[in-house]
């Protein structure tokens, strides 16, 4: 059973995630350290398995490892799902690694207060 506590912390990366801009990524961590919980980065990834589905729609597509590889991708259905999102908003995607990783990086903490 997930504590009401998770339910928070999992809906908090939702509205982080609902905010990221077309075409652009951020990564597990990054969205921990935003919500003042750095060590959390696999909590979040945890909510990103658990977004199919949730209302309002959670683009958990646009969520990546601090390298920029698809690392959640076997969690779509199907696996290419992912990065076949990801080249619908215009990122390029070889051997589940994001092309110009840095050019595509949103990080919450510069953008959302």
């Amino acid at each position: 059973m997930k504590s009401s506590l998770d339910y928070r912390f999992f809906e908090n990366v939702f509205d982080v995630v609902r905010q990221i801009p077309k075409g652009k990524v951020t990564s597990y961590g990054l969205i921990a350290a935003y919500l003042g919980s750095k060590q959390s980065s696999r909590m979040v990834g945890w909510a990103m398995n658990k977004a199919h589905g949730v209302q309002p729609m959670v683009p958990a597509h646009r969520v990546v490892n601090r390298n920029g590889l698809l690392t959640g991708k076997h969690h779509f259905s199907p696996p290419e799902a992912m990065q076949e999102a990801l080249e619908k908003e215009g990122i390029q995607v070889i051997d589940d690694k994001i092309i110009d990783f840095e050019t595509h990086l949103w990080n919450p903490s510069e953008t959302l207060l």
